[in-house]
C-alpha cells in the first residue's frame, strides 16, 4: 500500500506514519506558522470562518 493517496482530482492526501500521525507538507515548509504570524500581526483571521466570526462579533451578531 502506498504512503500517499492520490485522489481522482489529482490532490495528494496525507502520508500515514502510524496511528494518529500524518505528514503535512505545509507544516514542514512553515506555511502554517507564517499564516499564524500574519493573522496575529494584522488581527485579521485568514480562514473564511474566522473572518465571518470576527465580522459577526464586530457587528454585534454574536
Amino acid at each position: 500500500m502506498p504512503d500517499t493517496l492520490v485522489c481522482p482530482t489529482g490532490t495528494v492526501r496525507g502520508m500515514k506514519l502510524g496511528p494518529g500521525l500524518t505528514f503535512s507538507w505545509k507544516r514542514a515548509l512553515g506555511v502554517t506558522a507564517a499564516k499564524r504570524k500574519i493573522s496575529r500581526a494584522t488581527g485579521i483571521p485568514l480562514t473564511r470562518s474566522g473572518r465571518r466570526n470576527k465580522l459577526g462579533k464586530f457587528l454585534g451578531m454574536k
